[in-house]
């Protein structure tokens, strides 16, 4: 959940948890959880780029 929490302080909505389906999640050795993110029509490229950056720098936030 963490993440979740870094990436909302950068402006980027996600869901975080097991996403109702531990089963699978245990199956996949994500048992802990996973973070999703949605996307719709309205959303572009740069959308998509700023998620990818805001998770980079989570992901060294919190490494």
């Amino acid at each position: 959940h963490d993440i979740g929490t870094l990436l909302d302080a950068m402006g980027i909505a996600v869901r975080t948890g097991q996403h109702c389906a531990m089963p699978v999640l245990e199956q996949l050795g994500a048992a802990t959880g996973t973070v999703r993110a949605s996307f719709a029509f309205y959303n572009t490229m740069d959308d998509v780029q700023a998620l990818v950056r805001a998770v980079h720098r989570a992901h060294d936030l919190l490494s």
